[in-house]
């Protein structure tokens, strides 16, 4: 075990078997997400097909990435919008499937973009836009924004076991719901076990043990006649993926409602291209976040601009295939903060998993049974991790000082509170609206930490970058000593 915690570093090669079961892990921490969102957009999207897509875009972004980034990308949640827009208006399914396609390309090429202006740029500019005192809290909203989904799906809300009573601002459950918060806290309680008190291999795959164990626990209640599983889904199991570029282009039909082709694309550009902007605030705090749990600078090596490139040809890679846009998962960096497993080669494992998985009907449909409340046990502690790692990252601000304080106030009360915006179909995410108020607070902020820091004798920011020509008066001081 290295300095960070991590039990394989980015470039070690664990054992065939191991790797197997490592992929296994990342597959069922990714897996109820990435499915999600074509369930929820609906409109004959595959969620095989979507799997197939994230385990390509995944495949494209290491390439891009040299393998120096150990994070799966899949289908985005912040297009869900975005996406809905396609089939709006009494369009065709086939012109939907190629609006799909079209916008994630618009999307992908706003990151192609912003990657070429890191290129020249550099990325001081995002450190300096970006600190530790503006991305540390923002990577825990991103965990604390998760953390009502991940309750709702333990007791059971997804199936429908209970009701949210705005009085109490609390679940109300009925026998079900009870049933599902049993097998969520087996799942959560073996997680935990496995990770704290297991021995070598078993302490690096808690996921898989806790689903399987909260998985056991849920089948009894189902044959004991509380129908938490439904093994219906076997009846009506796909056995192979229906790729997005074979509805949009060889299904013919298109008909784009009440206008024509030109207004229906300027319609996805307007609701996709604004959201890419709003993932790429995202990406910065992910791969932030995941610098911090491996121990090096991802935005330095491989590059900003290659994870950018990465995240946008693989998104425009995963909707031909699977009509979803991708983007780094949270729970995939949240895996590999418990199990300290940071290996790359578990990453490309599990993108070859998806998409060998997605053609096995029994196995994916098997996957898809998982229900609800088992993966809202384990999604406590993958979000709650998410959370704590961006804490983590404050630990050496100073927090005594107003500056750094309402930075990270402003943000933290905007995530915890939900601030959203919408503008016509544009939504600006709690994330987001965190992130920008945080930056803009900074910003006014900035002057006023510089003339307190002088003040205690500390070095400025400014003087932390290397290669910096611009030292403030303390610094000065220190380098004529």
């Amino acid at each position: 075990m290295n300095k960070n915690g991590l039990v394989f570093n980015v470039e070690d090669r664990p054992k065939f078997a191991q790797v197997l079961v490592f992929a296994l892990q990342q597959l069922l921490a990714i897996m109820a997400a990435t499915i999600a969102v074509p369930a929820i957009i609906g409109n004959g999207m595959s969620a095989s097909a979507a799997l197939f897509g994230a385990g390509v875009g995944t495949l494209v972004y290491l390439l891009f990435t040299k393998f120096k980034s150990p994070v799966f990308l899949g289908s985005s949640f912040a297009f869900l919008g975005s996406m809905s827009a396609a089939f709006a208006g009494g369009v065709s399914a086939s012109a939907g499937f190629l609006g799909l396609i079209i916008g994630a390309t618009m999307a992908g090429l706003v990151y192609v973009v912003i990657a070429v202006i890191v290129k020249f740029a550099g990325v001081k500019w995002v450190n300096k836009l970006m600190p530790a005192v503006v991305i540390g809290p923002t990577v825990a909203i991103i965990g604390l924004s998760l953390a009502g989904n991940a309750v709702k799906d333990m007791v059971g809300g997804s199936a429908g076991f209970v009701v949210f009573d705005p009085d109490l601002g609390s679940y109300l459950m009925n026998g079900n719901g009870l049933a599902c918060l049993c097998c969520g806290l087996v799942t959560l309680a073996v997680t935990m076990i496995c990770s704290v008190y297991g021995k070598k291999f078993v302490k690096m795959i808690p996921f898989v043990i806790g689903i399987a164990a909260g998985y056991v626990v849920a089948s009894v209640f189902t044959l004991a006649g509380i129908p938490i599983i439904d093994f219906s889904k076997f009846n009506s199991m796909q056995w192979y993926p229906d790729f997005t570029f074979v509805e949009a282009f060889f299904k013919g039909g298109y008909d784009f409602g009440a206008g024509n082709i030109g207004s229906y694309i300027g319609t996805i550009a307007v609701a996709y291209v604004p959201v890419a902007f709003v993932v790429f605030a995202e990406h910065i705090a992910d791969h932030k976040n995941l610098s911090s749990i491996i121990g090096r600078d991802l935005l330095e090596k491989p590059g900003l601009h290659r994870t950018l490139l990465g995240d946008g040809i693989g998104s425009i890679t995963g909707a031909l295939f699977g009509g979803c846009p991708n983007t780094t998962y949270g729970e995939s960096v949240g895996c590999v903060a418990i199990s300290g497993n940071a290996s790359v080669v578990t990453i490309l494992a599990t993108s070859i998993m998806a998409i060998v998985v997605s053609f096995i009907g029994p196995f994916s449909t098997f996957l898809a049974t998982i229900p609800s409340c088992v993966m809202g046990g384990v999604c406590i502690a993958l979000y709650g991790f998410i959370a704590v790692s961006g804490l983590k990252m404050i630990q050496k601000v100073d927090l005594g000082d107003n500056c750094n304080l309402f930075v990270v106030s402003v943000i933290l009360i905007a995530g915890v509170g939900s601030l959203c915006m919408s503008f016509g179909k544009i939504k600006l995410t709690q994330v987001a609206c965190a992130l920008i108020l945080g930056i803009l607070t900074n910003l006014l902020c900035a002057k006023a930490r510089k003339s307190h820091d002088v003040e205690n004798g500390k070095n400025c920011e400014t003087c932390t970058e290397e290669k910096s020509e611009e030292l403030c008066a303390a610094c000065k001081d220190d380098k004529a000593e």
